[in-house]
């Protein structure tokens, strides 16, 4: 039920999305023909163009969640983005900025000036005020800071003070606090007040006169117990407290494990300092799945599908260089054995079988490892059973395929011998990516480097010069 939900919801904004490039075009055809056009009343022929597209697609966009505006913004070139921009309404830039990606709200904030970005930041809450602070001008910041109440301020200066990766960068200060001696009532009463509450409030956090956490009372309990009966009767003390430090993925794993809607964010002392939601963390999921496929395919970070040519090439030289050289030093291991290949032509054809195999092999084992490492699974205790898995695994496809490759060489080229050697070459060229698909993830996180950053490029070049190497050496030792 749930697949078919997000089915028809995908299908839903690529409907909203064709709209909106509907009247755009709609838009810029008119806009266009009144350019052609020699009229004294150019403007006003303008004017009746704006009237008759733009209006309509503003209430379209009024109309749409700020997730879903960001993702038309995503989809649409740099020129169409920013006519799109220009038509949302000031109060909801904020949040569009919060839901588009790194790469285009690049873009976007350069589109904007100082006292745009100032308003636009100013319908937001300290937290997520932080999470714009990298992309914002320092001018820009100094202006928010200052606008902001003293509570604000220093909620600001305390998001802003944790890298990305800990807790303290996904907190939320927005929360409900109440004392353990006072009564269910007095509690609805003090929630009526309220304007509304925190969103994703599943539970309200007990704390003493100090502001220490004492437990925490679900909403759920809170409704269904008699009113005369104390917080302390009816509180839990059993919960999960995050520490600002923590690692965010730590975190994740805690919310996926225990289907957790918000987690207290506590310091030191056990004072309560902020929560952590279910959205923060689903969003911060979603980027590091986002990004870790970025690296696994060489690309340095995230790049906006339409940004500038020149902007794109330095995005992704890097691992195209190194892919060029190990190209270069895979072309000189077939020279070596060129000679072989004149006198049996039939290594050329059957080459590639070996190293594709052995590539696509390495990246399986790869990717395993990288999802281990990411989830703490993956430790010094145990990496050596999970290296002699990876080789176990490997020998058996070895054999089963290279007994396929082998079969298929015979029949082709009539030959066992050259059967053989391409079952043998499959088998040892597996074993090679499997050993690699290991080792390289676990070097690359000793050193201190993302253990996703680029792997797949290295596995595959290894896996094609070894390749190579294994098989034309083979064939050259018992065929010729």
């Amino acid at each position: 039920m749930t697949e078919e939900n997000n089915r028809r919801e995908t299908e839903n904004l690529q409907v909203q999305l064709q709209r909106v490039t509907h009247l755009l075009s709609s838009y810029k055809l008119m806009a266009g023909f009144v350019q052609m056009e020699e009229m004294p009343s150019h403007e006003l022929v303008e004017s009746l163009a704006y009237r008759q597209s733009l209006p309509e697609l503003q209430q379209l966009l009024d109309r749409l969640h700020p997730a879903d505006v960001a993702h038309i913004l995503e989809a649409l070139p740099v020129q169409d983005r920013l006519t799109i921009w220009n038509l949302v309404k000031a109060e909801r830039d904020g949040e569009i900025l919060l839901e588009v990606s790194d790469a285009v709200r690049e873009t976007l904030i350069a589109a904007m000036d100082g006292n745009e970005l100032v308003a636009a930041t100013g319908q937001l809450d300290a937290d997520e005020i932080a999470d714009l602070a990298p992309d914002l001008p320092r001018s820009v910041i100094d202006d928010v800071f200052q606008s902001l109440p003293v509570e604000g301020r220093e909620q600001l200066r305390a998001a802003m003070s944790y890298p990305e990766d800990a807790v303290g960068a996904l907190m939320d200060f927005d929360m409900v606090a109440i004392r353990e001696g006072v009564t269910l009532e007095v509690v609805l009463r003090y929630l009526r007040r309220l304007d509304e509450l925190p969103g994703h409030t599943d539970q309200l956090f007990v704390v003493d006169r100090d502001e220490h956490l004492k437990g925490v009372l679900p909403v759920n309990r809170l409704l269904v117990s008699d009113p005369d009966t104390e917080v302390a009767a009816v509180m839990s003390t059993e919960m999960l407290k995050l520490h600002p430090d923590d690692k965010a993925q730590q975190a994740a794993h805690a919310f996926e494990r225990y289907d957790l809607v918000s987690a207290s964010v506590v310091d030191v002392e056990g004072k309560l300092i902020g929560r952590v939601t279910v959205n923060a963390v689903m969003d911060f999921i979603r980027e590091e799945s986002e990004n870790e496929a970025l690296k696994l395919g060489g690309l340095s970070e995230e790049e906006d599908l339409f940004a500038p040519v020149w902007k794109s090439v330095k995005n992704r030289w890097i691992w195209l260089a190194v892919n060029l050289v190990t190209a270069f030093i895979a072309s000189r291991v077939i020279g070596v054995f060129e000679d072989s290949i004149e006198k049996l032509v039939a290594l050329a054809a059957l080459m590639p079988i070996i190293a594709g195999i052995g590539g696509n092999s390495g990246n399986q084992t790869i990717t395993m490892i990288v999802r281990a490492l990411a989830l703490g699974q993956l430790n010094l205790s145990n990496a050596r059973k999970l290296f002699a898995k990876e080789i176990g695994v490997s020998a058996v496809n070895g054999m089963v395929w290279g007994s396929a490759v082998g079969l298929f060489a015979f029949f082709i080229y009539d030959s066992v011998a050259l059967g053989l050697v391409m079952a043998l070459a499959m088998t040892l060229n597996l074993l090679l990516a499997a050993s690699l698909g290991v080792m390289i993830p676990l070097l690359l996180q000793k050193f201190g480097r993302d253990p996703a950053a680029g792997s797949s490029v290295m596995i595959t070049a290894v896996t094609d010069s070894g390749g190579f190497f294994i098989f034309l050496g083979l064939a050259t030792v018992f065929l010729l």
